[in-house]
């Protein structure tokens, strides 16, 4: 039973939590994840913030079901109650998703963080979601119908000009209407998507809370009213100022948020979400750069890093005033380590 009901849940600060591996391999690194979750619930301290363990950000694609409920099983030790934690649940077939789901609740997360089915292309690339809305659907309601859970959704599908990569606000209001447990939609979208989505949602009964992901966007939406929380990987790397900022426009504070916004953050978060391809790799090389993980380096087939992404973050996150790495740290980054296959 969660210390959490529907309106605490629904109105907070997310975190899309990377996943750390240890030093020179891709296997989970259990005393760097404590160390994480630690840091997050230190500056998260009375700042209504909650966790996201295993999104996209964490590389759940590239997890097995064990690793998964491991790190879940770490995370909630570390948090113990202090704030909410919601898990990603996805498995290339509908089944192996629900039955992850039913093991997450057993486990005890305060609610589940959904994502359309990865694998074929009629389900993915080529999926019309306002056609055939279907196609993610009947997916949420076999977890909902197994779970009873409060839902977060992440809702991504083919690209388009009026909502970036986000799905269109037919599906999103389908979607809400029939899964009464659906509290928070992320904001996958572009300003003008998240604008039509954002105050469709604003109508919706129950209500579904306006989870900002793309932080390049955050003043304007706060400023618009369009920003009931977070669901975002930059709190990996940014969460202090990111912190700030927020509570100065709620507040009010328009001159002071927006000299802070002008002083570094806007110009990171910018360039951070200006290469959708390498979003998540530029959240993980962050996040090493803040010394929060032991290297940068994502499973494969995700790509490296190249010297240019590196130097580039460098000079914003300094920019933005965030404490770094050493130098002699960032010069000795190590080479991606070498894939382990056994024939």
């Amino acid at each position: 039973m969660s210390n959490f009901d529907r309106n605490d849940l629904s109105n907070r600060l997310y975190i899309a939590m990377v996943n750390p591996w240890k030093e020179n391999t891709y296997e989970l690194d259990e005393p760097a994840l404590r160390k994480l979750v630690q840091y997050f619930l230190t500056i998260g301290k009375g700042k209504n913030m909650g966790i996201i363990a295993n999104p996209e950000a964490g590389e759940l694609f590239y997890m097995t079901p064990e690793e998964k409920r491991e790190v879940v099983k770490i995370v909630l030790e570390e948090v113990k109650g202090q704030m909410p934690v919601f898990a990603g649940v996805l498995e290339n077939a509908t089944n192996e998703t629900v039955k992850l789901a039913v093991d997450m609740k057993k486990m005890g997360v305060d609610g589940l963080f959904v994502m359309p089915a990865i694998g074929a292309i009629d389900i993915t690339t080529s999926w019309n979601p306002v056609a055939y809305p279907e196609v993610w659907l009947d997916e949420i309601k076999a977890i909902d119908d197994a779970c009873d859970l409060p839902i977060l959704a992440h809702p991504v599908g083919t690209p388009s000009i009026g909502f970036g990569i986000g799905i269109p606000t037919e599906t999103t209001i389908a979607i809400c209407n029939a899964v009464p447990n659906m509290i928070g939609w992320k904001m996958t979208y572009n300003w003008e998507g998240w604008k039509k989505v954002g105050r469709a949602l604003k109508k919706q009964q129950p209500s579904v809370t306006v989870l900002g992901a793309c932080a390049s966007l955050f003043h304007e939406a706060i400023s618009t009213d369009l920003f009931d929380g977070t669901v975002t990987g930059s709190f990996c790397y940014a969460a202090e100022p990111m912190l700030e900022h927020i509570s100065l426009l709620k507040q009010g504070r328009n001159e002071e948020a927006l000299a802070l916004w002008d002083g570094g953050l806007a110009e990171l978060q910018e360039w951070m979400y200006s290469d959708m391809s390498r979003l998540h790799l530029r959240y993980k090389v962050a996040s090493w750069l803040r010394g929060l993980v032991p290297h940068p380096y994502m499973r494969r087939p995700m790509p490296a890093p190249n010297q240019c992404e590196i130097d580039t973050l460098v000079k914003l996150l300094r920019g933005a005033k965030l404490e770094l790495i050493s130098d002699e740290k960032i010069a000795s980054l190590h080479a991606r380590p070498e894939l382990a296959i056994n024939l």
